[in-house]
This record gives C-alpha cells, structure tokens and sequence, in this order.
C-alpha cells in the first residue's frame, strides 16, 4: 500500500522528539482525521539548525513529519514559507488519495510556525 520511502521514514524517523530549548513549539490538529503534529525547532542566526516533531496519527502522517523536519533544515523564514505540500509528498516518494492529508498536516503546522516567528 505505501511505498519505500514512505515505509523507510515511518520505520526509521527522523528527527523524532522534541528540541531541548526551542526557538518555536507548536502543535495543530487535523479537525478531519484527528492526526495531531507537534513541532518544535531552534534557530541560529535566522536559519533552522534543528528540527524535530512528534505525531499522532497514522502510518503517512509519521513518515511526513520525519520528511518534512528534513526540509526544514537550513532554511530562513522566506525559504520555510515555500515548502509545500507536494514537497512533502515528494519527499516520502507520493502518497495514495487517503493520505494525502499527510502533507497537508505538515504544512499547516508549518503555517503555524511561520505566525509564531514574527
């Protein structure tokens, strides 16, 4: 049903947990399927250097996150506003019709993010 990659996020996630003193921490919760993201990072000089998620939710939601901290990492506040959902998906190798609200999970807790930065 999922493919590899998604697979290979899923069993080996990354960037799992919490950052120790984060610059950010939120959280949202898809109303819809009930999957909850938290997500914290730590900023240096404008740019992400770490982060980390923890999720509640199915299969897709958990490799997103792990795939999704990863696209993260090394961008400023202008470069974290042009990750999409489709990069997401993209980044776990496609996502199947039902679960496609995977990415979209991640990209509105980074919307949330980005209001918590100014």
């Amino acid at each position: 049903m999922h493919n590899p990659t998604l697979m290979d996020h899923f069993k080996n996630p990354r960037n799992a947990g919490e950052v120790e003193h984060p610059t950010a921490r939120v959280m949202f919760e898809n109303a819809a399927c009930g999957d909850i993201m938290l997500l914290t990072v730590r900023m240096e000089e404008g740019k992400v250097v770490e982060a980390r998620y923890k999720t509640r939710g199915c299969v897709a939601s958990i490799a997103c996150g792990s795939a999704f901290t990863e696209l993260l990492i090394g961008r400023d506040k202008a470069r974290l506003a042009e990750v999409t959902a489709a990069d997401v998906e993209a980044a776990v190798g496609g996502l199947i019709k039902e679960s496609k609200h995977a990415a979209v999970l991640c990209i509105d807790t980074l919307k949330k993010l980005l209001k918590s930065l100014h």
